[in-house]
């Protein structure tokens, strides 16, 4: 039988300090059981919130579901993300996302567990660093 998991079974979380900037929500999907290594969230950016910097042992996908965000990959310019997009990261790639200054973002994040480990959390997104990236874009 297939497993149904209701919306608003599972309780929200706030994104931990250590690993965001800003007010961000976490609300769980799905965790996969094994053999299967996949897990989902809704991610929730309030504006200007991100998270730190991250790389993901097999990659990411973000689905843009609600607002106006933004992801930038190390050395490349922060691009705008907006519902319906689809970001797929790279194994290992060093990126960061969340929301522009004065709107809110909301995505799906997917992604697989590499022996038990889904993200390695790096260096805050500092907020000089935010706003330079958010210049780029005007």
């Amino acid at each position: 039988m297939h497993a149904i998991h209701r919306n608003g079974s599972r309780p929200s979380s706030k994104g931990p300090a250590e690993c965001f900037s800003g007010e961000v929500r976490i609300d769980p999907l799905f965790q996969s059981a094994e053999p299967a290594r996949a897990s989902g969230a809704s991610v929730t950016f309030e504006p200007g919130a991100r998270t730190a910097w991250h790389t993901h042992p097999l990659g990411q996908t973000l689905i843009v579901t609600a607002g106006c965000g933004l992801v930038q990959c190390e050395g490349e310019a922060a691009q705008v993300v907006r519902p319906g997009d689809v970001v797929q990261c790279p194994p290992n790639e060093k990126h960061w996302h969340g929301a522009m200054p004065e709107t809110a973002m909301t995505h799906i994040a997917v992604q697989e567990a590499l022996d038990g480990k889904v993200v390695e959390w790096m260096e805050k997104v500092t907020d000089a660093d935010y706003r330079a990236a958010t210049d780029t874009l005007t």
